[in-house]
């Protein structure tokens, strides 16, 4: 596991973006620790976690009466749980008006892997929660995240595990229920993935598609790319920039949710409204296939085609 390095794109005559180059990779070895693990879903997700083999180190919970949780220690704060466990990465499993205040403990203790599962984190907590990322070269996978895994080694957040099968397919997904579906099935035709990121559905988030595409690019575990996006926004149509700026070599696949969706409707998450036509089914669809993105209408079509290419 790396940090992130943040860098500028673009020329002289164009708007330059900041983007974002890491290696989210962990392994069983990564020191994790739950943030809000006294919680009910702290309690019942450090435990999955931890028969999925994730070493969690211990929890925080400022103010908390219990000691420990599923026989970890708890910790006032993230200092703590740095200085006596370790603690490199951190799951927060807290509620959206405490995010940022959660985040920033992190962040102030030295880690630099920060997963968070909590959806409607408010715009402005979200944006000074970017900047403080991008400030300190932290990973940042969220908000509104199911999570991520590298399937065989760990998990940080909820993905299911009978969609965990290592594998040569990288994944990276918006939707949770639509990826979950997804790896199953891939699982289940006998294609696992190396690393699966969910990068959120809130509008403001730390991990883009596109921020992913190096790594992917240079994995030697990684032989396809798949995306499970969604109408609304324009991170498809960044990923399929990056695909052409890196010159990615490797089969990438997207499967694309909302093609029957009329104009002005929000699908499940914040971030996916569509206007006019940007952000429609027929734009992001374009944009991927003249990046040289196998574009599949189906989850079956979706499975059949990347088997076809992976086996």
């Amino acid at each position: 596991m790396t940090e992130a390095i943040y860098e500028k794109r673009g020329t002289s005559n164009e708007q330059r973006v900041t983007t974002m180059s890491i290696n989210p990779r962990i392994d069983r070895n990564t020191p994790v620790i739950v943030q809000g693990i006294t919680g009910r879903a702290g309690q019942m997700h450090s435990r999955l976690m931890m028969q999925y083999g994730t070493r969690i180190v211990g929890g925080v919970s400022p103010g908390a009466k219990a000691s420990e949780v599923n026989g970890v220690p708890v910790f006032a704060n993230c200092s703590e749980a740095v200085a006596k466990r370790g603690a490199r990465a951190s799951v927060l499993l807290v509620g959206a008006m405490q995010l940022l205040e959660a985040m920033q403990d992190a962040v102030a203790a030295g880690i630099r892997y920060l997963v968070t599962p909590t959806e409607g984190m408010p715009v402005h907590d979200a944006l000074k929660a970017w900047k403080l990322c991008r400030d300190t070269n932290t990973v940042w996978v969220g908000g509104s995240t199911p999570g991520m895994a590298v399937p065989g080694e760990a998990k940080l957040g909820f993905l299911p595990d009978d969609s965990l099968k290592p594998g040569p397919l990288g994944l990276m997904s918006k939707s949770g229920t639509l990826s979950y579906e997804a790896g199953y099935r891939l699982a289940r035709r006998g294609i696992g993935t190396s690393v699966w990121i969910g990068v959120g559905g809130d509008p403001v988030k730390g991990t883009r598609y596109a921020d992913l595409v190096p790594f992917y690019a240079s994995d030697s575990k990684t032989e396809g790319l798949l995306i499970i996006g969604e109408i609304g926004g324009s991170e498809e149509e960044e990923f399929a920039q990056a695909l052409t700026a890196h010159r990615f070599a490797k089969p990438a696949f997207a499967l694309i949710a909302g093609r029957s969706a009329p104009e002005g409707i929000t699908m499940g998450h914040a971030g996916a409204l569509v206007h006019g036509s940007h952000g429609t089914y027929a734009a992001k669809r374009a944009a991927l296939e003249a990046a040289g993105v196998q574009v599949f209408g189906t989850l079956n079509e979706m499975v059949a085609g990347v088997r076809a290419r992976l086996r």
